[in-house]
């Protein structure tokens, strides 16, 4: 590695996912769209007389809303990159907006559901004629969002080569919980739980309109509201295990430390967390007899391409 490699390496603060900008485009782009049809949808429904179509321009704006957060997360994290204030950093802030929406999520399905509970006890009528068609342009709004973030983006898998750690004798394998930009699977967790609840809207409705099974509505309600309170939960553990600096990786840590201790020397100490998307932090204690410095364990780990900021201190076993 050479000097201006190890300085990179070891000394910058930058810790964004590779596809930060792309993200944060095509964040923007689909909160434009839903604004686009929020005013459609809610001057529309003003002027046919349809509150169906007003109902569901003001869940457009709650949508938006969720997804704005994880616009401004970038904005925010990639504008201030650089400063010195973030020790570490902005990379976590994308961890921050995914675990929110993560909580909006929840908040979400518990409303979702409570309405269906209450429309089990208490069947209200329902205008077929207003509801399904607003729910088909509702689900072709989300998978058209669903369209525009995931156009171009690919998720890093096993055989990706940017994101691997070494096994005992140095050879790489992946890992991609390290380079899961948690900002961006929020918005598309988002988007996703939206048309997955208007396909079981539309379901829902139509066996109602057909069969007369007015049950059909809410229990849709109660199966999204489900679905949605699962993945929010998924959501939240995974992120708040970042703002908590948790271990993201045990593997990586036997890894390392047979690493460090395969001369005979010992680690007495290994602190490991995730700094961003791809991006690791460690800190490391080695105790040993021999006269060794700090950059004969730098180079040991100079492959461990996740490793973004190392802190290591040697000890002397005398």
């Amino acid at each position: 590695m050479s000097d201006s490699q190890a300085f990179k390496a070891f000394h910058d603060h930058v810790f964004l996912g590779e596809q930060h900008e792309a993200s944060e485009k095509k964040t923007w782009a689909v909160i434009w769209l839903c604004t686009a049809m929020m005013f459609l949808e809610i001057i529309g429904g003003w002027l046919f007389g349809s509150v169906a179509l007003v109902a569901d321009g003001v869940h457009m704006s709650t949508h938006a809303g969720a997804l704005l957060l994880a616009a401004l997360a970038y904005t925010y994290a990639r504008r201030y990159a650089d400063d010195p204030r973030f020790t570490f950093g902005t990379g976590k802030l994308g961890d921050l907006a995914g675990f929110t929406s993560a909580l909006i999520l929840a908040m979400i399905a518990l409303l979702i559901g409570y309405e269906a509970v209450a429309r089990l006890f208490d069947p209200v009528p329902i205008k077929f004629a207003e509801a399904i068609p607003v729910a088909c342009l509702g689900l072709a709004v989300n998978l058209a969002s669903a369209w525009l973030l995931g156009a171009g983006h690919h998720h890093h898998g096993h055989d990706d080569h940017d994101h691997d750690h070494h096994d005992h004798h140095g050879h790489d394998h992946d890992d991609h919980h390290h380079h899961t930009d948690n900002n961006f699977r929020a918005a598309l967790v988002h988007v996703i739980a939206d048309a997955a609840i208007s396909v079981l809207v539309i379901v829902g409705l139509l066996l109602a309109k057909s069969f007369g099974w007015l049950w059909m509505d809410p229990l849709a309600g109660l199966v999204g509201a489900f679905v949605i309170a699962s993945w929010a939960l998924t959501l939240i553990r995974d992120t708040s295990a970042i703002l908590l600096d948790m271990n993201p990786d045990a593997s990586m840590s036997e890894i390392l430390r047979a690493t460090i201790e395969g001369d005979g020397d010992r680690l007495a100490d290994l602190h490991l967390w995730r700094l961003g998307p791809g991006h690791l932090g460690a800190i490391l204690c080695v105790v040993t007899t021999h006269q060794r410095n700090e950059a004969f364990y730098r180079e040991k780990l100079e492959n461990f391409s996740t490793l973004s900021h190392v802190t290591i201190e040697v000890r002397s076993a005398a």
